[in-house]
């Protein structure tokens, strides 16, 4: 009974393969002999005159013919290696997020955390992307003769709205809650007039800088449909580094708050892969915590993610301080950079990812997975 058919399967798109654990209580010793029963659409557990049986998701078929690998570890379950007869359904991502505005349509920018309207009904004529934000720094070993641009300015009209790597960069001369000539650090800072969280900073008097993690972007005859703020920001911060990575060929990064201070080390391993967790019926999965937030009603017995995999290292109170600094030197590590709250849940929400997965999955060398 202790089985109850719970179990995880992480499969990987590319190489059309999966990883299966059949899970079970690290309290609950093995009583009685364990069948398990793989089929193309399904997986049984047989155990003690109990059977429990859990259908895989439409487009994920397996070829139980490659099971290899068997083994069990103690307060895990057990482990064992699989092909597939055809790869999943391609993961539906957005890897750009200028894919989120276009030019010449009315939009409204809602504060993600409570739903209160931040930019109303504003129409850009231009939606441009940004260069990366040391490019003038580069400029200097491109040119020949001096900085042709150290003057110059990349600041958006009204009609404009440029993107970079994090943040949107509107014009904000007719929004009221901006202020108009910040001194200080503290009064760049442009907050929610209802919630108090921060949505971005000021960069001029009549520039500002909107986070992606922030504020949700919708047309102005739309309605605003809240989303769970762990989803948002594992969402938005995966668009970075999907965009970050099939564009410019980066795949380590450094997360940054707005205080300048490094609080994340990450090294993106793929984004391929496809997770199917099923719960099972019984109380055996307790000692793990479900991948994600919740398993959504719709989703039934068996909840499936489309999942961007990782390796990081926390950077808080001076932990991995040598790793850090060697990064920060490294030209081959992107900065991103959110406001330190933010920083902040993402290195929750990556902590509480990793103690979804069985122990044996969750480091990598000197990296947590």
């Amino acid at each position: 009974a202790g089985m109850a058919g719970a179990f995880l399967m992480e499969i990987r798109r590319g190489t059309q393969s999966a990883l299966l654990v059949i899970r079970y209580p690290a309290a609950e010793p093995l009583s009685a002999p364990v069948e398990v029963s793989v089929c193309a659409d399904s997986v049984e557990v047989r155990s003690g005159g109990s059977c429990d049986a859990a259908a895989l998701p439409a487009g994920v078929r397996l070829a139980p013919s490659s099971c290899r690998g068997l083994r069990r570890l103690r307060g895990e379950g057990l482990h064992l290696r699989l092909r597939l007869r055809s790869p999943p359904p391609a993961a539906d991502v957005v890897f750009n997020l200028r894919e989120s505005l276009k030019p010449n349509k009315n939009y409204i920018f809602y504060c993600q955390s409570c739903g209160d309207i931040v930019v109303e009904d504003r129409k850009f004529l231009r939606v441009l992307p940004l260069p990366s934000e040391n490019w003038s720094d580069l400029v200097e070993e491109w040119c020949c003769h001096p900085n042709p641009f150290a003057r110059s300015t990349l600041h958006p009209q009204h009609g404009d709205c440029f993107l970079g790597d994090t943040f949107f960069l509107l014009n904000s001369r007719r929004e009221s809650h901006v202020p108009e000539s910040p001194k200080s650090k503290e009064n760049t800072r442009v907050i929610c007039k209802r919630c108090k969280t921060m949505l971005g900073e000021t960069v001029s008097s009549d520039i500002i800088k909107y986070y992606v993690t922030e504020v949700i972007i919708q047309l102005a005859e739309g309605s605003f449909s809240p989303t769970p703020r762990s989803q948002f920001v594992q969402s938005m911060v995966a668009k970075c580094l999907l965009e970050l990575s099939s564009g410019k060929s980066t795949f380590r990064f450094t997360i940054k708050g707005d205080n300048r201070q490094t609080y994340i080390l990450i090294w993106l391993l793929n984004s391929d892969t496809l997770l199917v967790e099923s719960l099972g019926s019984s109380s055996s999965h307790s000692v793990f915590t479900p991948f994600g937030d919740i398993l959504m009603p719709s989703s039934g017995p068996v909840g499936t993610w489309n999942a961007v995999k990782v390796l990081y290292q926390p950077c808080i109170k001076c932990r991995n301080k040598d790793l850090a600094d060697a990064w920060e030197n490294d030209v081959g590590v992107h900065p991103l950079k959110f406001p330190s709250e933010t920083c902040l849940e993402l290195l929750l929400i990556l902590c509480s990812s990793t103690a979804s997965l069985p122990p044996s999955l969750r480091c990598m060398n000197s990296f947590q997975v």
